[in-house]
């Protein structure tokens, strides 16, 4: 006799508790909320719009991902208790205590941007100087978490990909990430340009500016040219290099 498919249904749900817990069933539906939207490029999970971000965000702080910088997928870390909004400097202490808490010290702090919705950092690695990988600094709290889009799928060596690191994979160059992305701007935010990318471990990320002025960010990925837009950042509100 063939078991009902709720059976089967139910039984894969104990599985995911028996295995990874109550943050197993988070995460396994966290992915049904994305994967139903589609596949590869714009509306889809891997590219376009960005909806990976908007189902995403909730599941992430202090979340099931976790790890550290090498594992990198920490769901906390250097979170700055004030009481009061974090300040951009504040959010830079908050980065740079997340990344002594793990002792990789090849790693520091490159670059702060303040949005609407969060901080923003990226940081990289002393020795070669190459952009490692991207942070988001609650704006409340301090609490330190990767980025979620490309930062975790696409990062062939510290994110989700980590170990399939391959020197040669990056087949999209730098001025063919910036065509990309003008092309996905032309046809989705008119009038806007991007800055030289930065170049990370399998995908590139660029400013979006308009009128002179940073707008917002995409990624564009290294091998496929996928381009992916981050929709979670709101309002650019201010910049700050890690040295100023």
């Amino acid at each position: 006799m063939k078991k009902p498919m709720f059976g089967w249904v139910v039984a894969g749900v104990l599985a995911v508790i028996l295995t990874f817990g109550t943050a197993g069933v988070l995460m396994a539906g966290g992915f049904n909320g994305f994967m139903g939207r589609g596949g590869y490029g714009p509306g889809g999970m891997m590219g376009g719009n960005g909806q990976y971000g908007s189902a995403y965000p909730g599941a992430m702080p202090g979340g099931m991902m976790q790890g550290g910088p090498g594992g990198m997928m920490n769901g906390s870390g250097g979170a700055v208790s004030t009481g009061q909004p974090v300040t951009i400097d504040q959010a830079q202490q908050a980065v740079q205590a997340y990344l002594d808490r793990y002792g990789n010290t090849n790693l520091a702090v490159d670059e702060m941007m303040g949005f609407q919705n969060n901080f923003y950092a990226i940081v990289k690695e002393k020795d070669s100087g190459t952009k490692a990988f991207e942070v988001l600094i609650d704006r409340n709290s301090g609490t330190v978490f990767p980025e979620y889009g490309p930062n975790m799928m696409w990062n062939t060596k510290y994110g989700m990909m980590r170990g399939h690191y391959d020197a040669t994979a990056m087949t999209v160059t730098p001025d063919q990430a910036t065509q990309l992305a003008a092309q996905w701007l032309g046809q989705n935010q008119a009038g806007a340009t991007t800055e030289t990318p930065d170049t990370f471990y399998g995908y590139y990320t660029l400013h979006i500016m308009k009128g002179g002025k940073v707008t917002g960010m995409l990624s564009v990925n290294g091998s496929t040219g996928q381009v992916w837009y981050h929709n979670w950042h709101g309002s650019f509100m201010q910049m700050k290099e890690a040295g100023a």
